[in-house]
This record gives C-alpha cells, sequence and structure tokens, in this order.
C-alpha cells in the first residue's frame, strides 16, 4: 500500500501549516531531508517517530526558532522564513506554545508567566485587564482561581503543564503547538489532560501540533498521525490508514500490545 505523506491537491487556503522539501542539518548529521508536512485548519495533528527523528527539531522550525538549512515553511499563510518584521509578529501573535517541561519562569507567579505575552504584545492595556485575560486563561486550562499567584515550584506536574498551557493560550492563537504535552504524567493525569485539549480545540477552534509518543492520547483525541522516519514524514493519514501500512516503524509501534489496549480504551464517539 502506498503511503500517503502528502495531501494531494490540498487548497492551500485550508492548511495551517505548509513545509515543503525541508532540510536540517547538525553538522554531518541530517536529521531532515526533502521533509514535506501539510497541517489542516482545525485539525489535531498527532506527530510520531522514534528517538531522534527530529520531531522537536521540526516544531521549532515551523515556529522560527530554528533555521532551517533549506526549504519553505508557511504558517497561516505567512512565510515562516521571511525576514519581515510583520510577518514573524504575526506568526507569534497567532501562535501558542506549550514546551514539554512547560518552560514557565520560575520567579514569576502563574499569573505573571501567562502575562508576559499579553505585556510583550498588548502593552498599552491597563494592568488591570493584563491581570483578568490572565485569571480567565488560568480556569480555561482547568486550573483554580487562586493558582494565578502561586509559584511553579507550588504547583505539582499536572498543574505545571496547564499552567503552561494557560501562557499558550494567553493570545487566543488559532495554532496551538504541545511538545509531549502528557509526558511524566499519571494515566488519570495524562487523560484529563486530553479531554482539556480536546475541549478547548472544539470550543476555540483550534488547530493542534501535537509532538507525543502516548498512545492513548493518539487514539483519544488524534484526527491525523504524522509519522516521522528515514529523515522525513514517510506517512500523514487517520489512525486506521496508518495502522494498515507497511514499514517496520509502524508495525512495531502501532500493532505491540501498548497499542492494542490503547485501542481498546478509545472512547465511542459521541
Amino acid at each position: 500500500m502506498a503511503i500517503p505523506s502528502r495531501n494531494d491537491g490540498q487548497d492551500d487556503d485550508t492548511l495551517a501549516i505548509r513545509v515543503r522539501g525541508m532540510v536540517n542539518r547538525f553538522g554531518p548529521q541530517t536529521v531532515h531531508e526533502d521533509l514535506d508536512l501539510d497541517v489542516r485548519r482545525g485539525e489535531i495533528l498527532g506527530v510520531v517517530g522514534g528517538s531522534g527523528t527530529g520531531k522537536s527539531v521540526l516544531m521549532r522550525s515551523i515556529l522560527g526558532l530554528r533555521t532551517p538549512d533549506a526549504g519553505s515553511v508557511e504558517v497561516l499563510g505567512v512565510d515562516a522564513r521571511s525576514d519581515d518584521t510583520q510577518a514573524r509578529l504575526h506568526i507569534q501573535r497567532n501562535t501558542g506554545v506549550l514546551f514539554q517541561d512547560g518552560a514557565l519562569f520560575s520567579s514569576l507567579t502563574v499569573g505573571e508567566n501567562v502575562q508576559v505575552p499579553l505585556k510583550e504584545h498588548h502593552p498599552d492595556l491597563p494592568e488591570r485587564w493584563h491581570y483578568e485575560l490572565a485569571l480567565l486563561k488560568v480556569k480555561l486550562a482547568g486550573l483554580p482561581a487562586d493558582a494565578i499567584n502561586k509559584l511553579p515550584s507550588q504547583l505539582s506536574g499536572g498543574m505545571r503543564k496547564r499552567a503552561g498551557l494557560a501562557r499558550a493560550l494567553a493570545l487566543d492563537p488559532p495554532l496551538l503547538f504541545l511538545d509531549e504535552p502528557t509526558a511524566g504524567l499519571d494515566p488519570i493525569g495524562a487523560a484529563a489532560f486530553d479531554r482539556l485539549i480536546k475541549t478547548l480545540q472544539e470550543a476555540l477552534g483550534l488547530t493542534v501540533f501535537l509532538i507525543t509518543h502516548d498512545l492513548d492520547t493518539l487514539y483519544a483525541i488524534c484526527d491525523r498521525v504524522a509519522v516521522l522516519a528515514e529523515r522525513k514524514v514517510i506517512a500523514v493519514a487517520s489512525l486506521p490508514e496508518i495502522e494498515r501500512l507497511d514499514h517496520p516503524w509502524i508495525r512495531d509501534y502501532f500493532h505491540g500490545p501498548r497499542a492494542r489496549a490503547a485501542r481498546g480504551h478509545t472512547p465511542e464517539p459521541a
């Protein structure tokens, strides 16, 4: 069976992210070679791959945090590799990022962390508005209101993830990047976080680029899955299509006992 790695005939107006021919090298090591990827508006795309396949490198390259050695990247219709200040601001204001470790400022309270992007991009808003908007995002992320005045060190791992999510949502971005959002969480906490992401995606109409190794997350909330292997995206498809592909890594990952268990716990459609 052919591996569906591109969206043939996809209308660019329906794409949140369009990557063509991306190359990423670190000295003599080539991480990505001629990598293509389309992310549709309004979907949750799960990104998977073995260790060293460059999942986080891909995310950082899309966001403009790393400059690829070659290729083109468009984010929400804007050239992500452009040197134009307005183009970069457009991407920054319309994307939110939850890094794997949360990346919160340890010396700032949760509320102050959430206000960082608000103050950077909307410095003219009154301080009270910054606070009220931060409180709204804290609640939206499923945290109690009193968490806004706590330091990250006073929160559990799951609460720090939610605080990082609140900051990622600060500017009401239509495009959300999540790097291993359930890593380090217990199964109950991970499932609750998955439900939160799905609820927010549906309620806010978000597009979600989600790097994960968590099979439960893939089966619970992802519309499609992109598989990184052999220095490129070898497949982008729904899970049933991915499962049918004849590729060694896909067979090992999606047909082992953990995958069978994840499929068995997939919730029925409402």
